[in-house]
């Protein structure tokens, strides 16, 4: 977590896009860091070593930011990625300190195969919680294996960590078993039907000739 997401954060004199333009052309990217009544911070951190942490932890990383020698704990907030170029833009960091908990978002993985002539409607990509900010889980893990037609999982149906609350509704719908398309099923059979019809056709109209 954060004792090895170390990241140097140079303090920014320039603002504007034109000066945003410029730190990015140097591999750099825009960042404010802001939280517990403190006034905004304006940085720059190197833009190859954010992605790893943001690959390695996930867009909820813990960040150890050294700026001009002294450290302080961000939590990553909001990272802005542009649409077609793929590099970060810009990111908003959040001021937290060791012990406290803070509410975010988290991913929903959905793993398993329900029982067999079932499919899965998966209402919510992810939910809310509140955990301690050093132990933020990357996501949570919902099985559906075997699962029977009508089963539903509801945020309150969730197994998290020790120490982590789910903030989203209980009654909230994550997923539900349900039938697979009966429309799916007629439309194969048709086809089946009509190939059969088909192959009959043929060699009558052969005899015929």
């Amino acid at each position: 977590m954060s004792e090895t997401n170390k990241l140097a954060a140079t303090v920014r004199t320039e603002f504007g896009k034109g000066a945003a333009r410029r730190v990015r052309r140097e591999g750099l990217v825009p960042a404010v860091l802001y939280g517990h009544g403190t006034e905004p911070q304006h940085f720059t951190v190197n833009s190859r070593d954010f992605a790893t942490i943001l690959r390695k932890d996930g867009t909820n990383a813990v960040l150890n930011l050294q700026i001009d020698g002294e450290e302080q704990l961000a939590l990553t907030k909001q990272v802005v990625v542009h649409p077609l170029r793929n590099y970060i833009e810009h990111a908003d960091l959040l001021v937290i300190k060791k012990g406290e908990k803070v509410a975010v978002s988290v991913a929903v993985i959905v793993e398993g195969d329900s029982a067999p002539g079932t499919q899965l409607a998966q209402d919510l990509n992810e939910v809310e919680i509140e955990a301690e900010a050093l132990h933020i889980p990357e996501n949570i893990v919902v099985s559906v294996d075997g699962l029977e037609l009508g089963s539903q999982i509801t945020a309150g149906d969730l197994k998290v960590p020790a120490g982590v609350t789910v903030l989203t509704d209980p009654e909230a719908l994550i997923v539900n078993i349900t039938e697979i398309a009966a429309a799916e099923t007629e439309s194969d059979a048709d086809g089946t039907e009509a190939a059969a019809e088909g192959e009959g056709e043929a060699p009558a109209a052969e005899a015929a000739e």
